[in-house]
């Protein structure tokens, strides 16, 4: 099975018919969401509440989780420990997981969180304050995925059972990693598309890297492959859910309508044909 979804509801104005019910527009389009605003905070009970009431009863989210959980920050400025931090945002979510609204919580590790035994020690403290909640791992170090080390961190995801999260990205020298097609979760494979836009990844002479980092439009050969890898990932997992993060242009919420089409979804309540997607 593939689900698809983009990053965050706001900033598709090609599926948002009322800017007042930007979240219930897009799930009408969509089965599935990253939420990326838990990883600037952990978000009040409210927004939690209100997020639920406002998609279908089979929407899921992806929350990411909080940047101090990815090590971005400190968590001594906000927290008593480690463990704590971990339990207030288990808690905040806990009424999504009650209703089934949670497809996966997503780690993204910054580039500096090597492949490292220290770092090795932290993933397994993930594994032991997430409980046997669903967790997607993505790297942004290329450490992990050495010749060396690459087989050796597809089995250590396995073993803890992490989701390793499969990207299309640049290949730029300090913050990527190479698109690894492997599942490691019998039920669960995220593949994140973030562009091709070099420039924009490596971030040199860049003023607002919001605004060019993802700046970039799949054309229809490249979602034939994405379709192609998607299809192969349902051998070894149940279902493949393909987040589309190549915003910085507006470009993703037209390019998974097309991968829908390309893959014989019809989610969608709008016919890519009327869009002239491609």
């Amino acid at each position: 099975m593939n689900t698809i979804g983009l990053t965050g509801w706001s900033d598709h104005p090609l599926i948002t018919l009322e800017k007042s019910r930007k979240l219930e527009n897009y799930s009408s389009y969509f089965p599935v969401v990253e939420l990326d605003t838990s990883f600037y905070a952990i978000p009040p009970q409210k927004n939690i509440s209100s997020w639920i009431e406002k998609t279908p009863d089979t929407f899921q989210f992806i929350p990411k989780a909080y940047k101090a959980m990815t090590q971005h920050k400190e968590w001594v400025e906000e927290f008593s420990s480690i463990d704590q931090m971990f339990e207030v945002f288990n808690q905040t979510f806990a009424p999504m997981l009650k209703e089934n609204k949670i497809k996966a919580f997503l780690f993204q590790f910054p580039p500096y969180f090597d492949c490292t035994k220290q770092n090795v020690t932290y993933l397994r403290r993930v594994r032991k304050l997430m409980h046997d909640l669903p967790v997607a791992i993505e790297f942004r170090s290329q450490s992990w995925f050495t010749e060396q080390n690459k087989n050796k961190t597809l089995e250590f995801l396995r073993q803890l059972n992490f989701i390793n999260v499969i990207v299309d990205q640049p290949q730029t020298p300090n913050n990527s990693v190479p698109t690894i097609p492997v599942s490691t979760n019998d039920s669960l494979s995220i593949y994140r598309l973030h562009g091709r836009n070099y420039g924009g990844w490596l971030g040199e002479d860049i003023k607002d890297w919001r605004s060019e980092r993802t700046l970039y439009n799949y054309d229809k050969e490249e979602l034939v492959d994405f379709s192609k890898t998607a299809k192969s990932l349902e051998k070894t997992s149940h279902e493949v859910c393909i987040i589309f993060n190549n915003n910085s242009g507006g470009h993703a919420a037209s390019n998974a309508l097309s991968l829908q089409e390309i893959l014989g979804i019809t989610f969608n309540n709008l016919s890519p044909r009327q869009l002239d997607l491609f």
